[in-house]
C-alpha cells in the first residue's frame, strides 16, 4: 500500500489569501486514515480557513490538497465529510428533530435508517428531552451539541470539526471524546481545531498553527518532550519563539 493511499488529507504548498493577507502560508499537512489530529492555534493561525478549503467552501490560492485521495475541490467527496463549523451549523426556525431529519435527507437517508441515527445521536449529545423543541430556544452549548449531531448524522468517513466541545459541560465533553475514540476505531478519520489544552492531549498528533503555517507537529508527549515543558500551551510558546527567531512567521 502506497503512503497516498493510507491518507485522508494532504496539502502541498496550500495558500489563502485575502488581498494583501496571507491567512493560509505554503501549508504542508499529512493525515492519516483512522487519526484523530488536532489543530491548535490562536485566532487568525489559518485553522477555520484551511478546514473550509479542505471542504471545499473555499478555493485556495495556491498549493494543491487531497481529500480521501481526491484533488479537491471536488463534489464527489462531500457525502463522505462531515463538517462541524465554528458558528451553530443548523436552522434556528427548525425544532431539534426537523433539523436531524433535514440534513438526513440531504444525504439520501432512509426512513428507517434516519431513525436509528437520529435515536443514537440524540443520546450522544444528551437531548432526547429537547427532541421537539425548536433550536433557537436552546442554549448556546445546545445549540452546538445539535450541529454536531447533524454532522454525524450520515456517517461520515471523514469529520471536521472546528471548536466541536466549545461550550460543552466537562462531564459531557468526556462523553464526547469516547465517542471520538469509537469513531476512530471504525476507521473514521477527525481532524479538529480547540481552544483545550488538556483535551488536545487525547489527539494522535497535534499541529501548533500560527501566521498560517505549521511551526511544530507531533504527538503530544513529544512535543512536550521536546519543548521540555509539561503543558501543551508552554509547549506552543516555545515552539512559538522558535518559530519568530527562525524568520519563519513573517
Amino acid at each position: 500500500m502506497n503512503q497516498q493511499s493510507e491518507l485522508a488529507i494532504e496539502t502541498r504548498g496550500l495558500s489563502k489569501q485575502y488581498g494583501n493577507f496571507t491567512a493560509v502560508n505554503h501549508l504542508d499537512l499529512k493525515v492519516k486514515k483512522g487519526e484523530i489530529y488536532g489543530l491548535l492555534g490562536p485566532n487568525g493561525a489559518g485553522k477555520t480557513t484551511l478546514i473550509k478549503m479542505l471542504c471545499s467552501i473555499l478555493h485556495s490560492t495556491r498549493g494543491k490538497a487531497r481529500v480521501l485521495g481526491e484533488e479537491i475541490p471536488d463534489g464527489n467527496v462531500v457525502s463522505s465529510i462531515g463538517y462541524m463549523p465554528q458558528e451553530t451549523g443548523v436552522y434556528m426556525g427548525l425544532t431539534v428533530d426537523q433539523n436531524l431529519k433535514f440534513y438526513g435527507r440531504v444525504f439520501n437517508l432512509d426512513k428507517e435508517e434516519m431513525e436509528k441515527r437520529e435515536d443514537e445521536l440524540l443520546k450522544f449529545v444528551a437531548l432526547e428531552d429537547w427532541k421537539h423543541e425548536m433550536v433557537e430556544n436552546l442554549s448556546g452549548g445546545m445549540k452546538h451539541r445539535v450541529s454536531l449531531a447533524c454532522t454525524l448524522i450520515h456517517q461520515p468517513e471523514l469529520l471536521f470539526l472546528d471548536e466541536p466541545t466549545v461550550g460543552v459541560d466537562p462531564e459531557l465533553r468526556v462523553s464526547f471524546w469516547n465517542y471520538f475514540y469509537q469513531l476512530r476505531q471504525k476507521g473514521v478519520t477527525i481532524l479538529l481545531t480547540t481552544h483545550y489544552m488538556d483535551e488536545a492531549r487525547n489527539c494522535d498528533r497535534i499541529g501548533f498553527m500560527q501566521h498560517g503555517h505549521l511551526i511544530a507537529e507531533d504527538t503530544p508527549s513529544k512535543l512536550l518532550e521536546e519543548s521540555r515543558t509539561d503543558s501543551l500551551e508552554d509547549a506552543f510558546l516555545v515552539f512559538s519563539r522558535s518559530d519568530k527567531k527562525s524568520g519563519d512567521g513573517c
